[in-house]
């Protein structure tokens, strides 16, 4: 599980330079971006805040995402 002081401060790096880039935990497993939809999986309770991990789940609904998250490629 990933500590609410680190949810409260992880941004978005593909946004925070010129947005928010907030972030919501969705389903335990997944850090969406509120601006632009990437999504970012929570593997092994470590968010993978990778611009292009997050990039590859973009097209993909939320209710679709895979629980657990399969490790980054």
């Amino acid at each position: 599980m990933v500590s609410q002081d680190l949810l409260e401060i992880l941004r978005c790096p593909a946004c925070v330079r010129e947005r928010e880039g907030l972030l919501d935990l969705v389903r335990e497993t997944w850090l969406v971006c509120r601006d632009c939809g990437r999504k970012y999986p929570i593997v092994e309770d470590i968010p993978v805040m990778l611009i292009d991990e997050g990039s590859k789940w973009m097209n993909t609904a939320v209710d679709d995402l895979p629980v657990p998250p399969p490790p980054p490629a």
